[in-house]
């Protein structure tokens, strides 16, 4: 098995080897022995850098809504309008949906198989509280009447564009999301 090795530091040794094999595999059927193998670091370096494993999901999953959010956020800053700016939230995602490794979204996968409270629900959750948040501020600024609700629904739009993206292994559901988005958009405009 290769390890992750270089000039990186054990927790980015770590992190990098959590991301490859948690998302690939799931974060609790790879054992703490074969992230750490692969990190080619020693095992106390784990729990001297995260303290366990669930701390170590945590922040693979922070650092995934980093990399989502830095790449949704490159779509919308590139957008013009407001309501290009909404829209172009689906554009943010469909790169990743075209990727031929992509095994959908790792917030639902991990969620899968975590507990009510624990790292990986609250990890979840404030990621799901990111994407409705954006939503609702871009909602905002392209003046809809209640940008809670609007988000709300466009959030299950994006959600249910990562799952069939995953499910059909192809982007190709991205533009319908984005023109339901527009749909759901111009009626909250009306």
């Amino acid at each position: 098995m290769a390890t992750t090795t270089g000039r990186l530091s054990a927790r980015e040794r770590l992190l990098a080897a959590a991301d490859e094999l948690f998302y690939n595999e799931g974060v609790h059927t790879v054992g703490i022995d074969r992230v750490i193998e692969q990190a080619g670091v020693a095992k106390a370096s784990l729990y001297n850098t995260f303290g366990s494993k669930d701390e170590l999901i945590h922040a693979y999953l922070k650092a995934r809504q980093d990399r989502i959010a830095e790449r949704i956020m490159v779509a919308v800053d590139a957008a013009e309008t407001p309501r290009e700016k909404l829209l172009a939230v689906f554009d943010g995602q469909i790169a990743v949906y075209a990727e031929s490794g992509y095994q959908g979204c790792a917030f639902h996968r991990a969620s899968a198989e975590s507990r009510p409270g624990d790292r990986i629900d609250l990890a979840t959750r404030d990621y799901r509280a990111w994407v409705r948040a954006l939503f609702t501020e871009l909602a905002e600024q392209a003046g809809v009447a209640d940008p809670t609700l609007l988000a709300t629904q466009l959030q299950m739009v994006f959600d249910g564009n990562g799952t069939a993206s995953r499910n059909d292994r192809s982007p190709a559901s991205t533009p319908i999301a984005r023109a339901a988005a527009e749909t759901l958009l111009d009626a909250a405009l009306a």
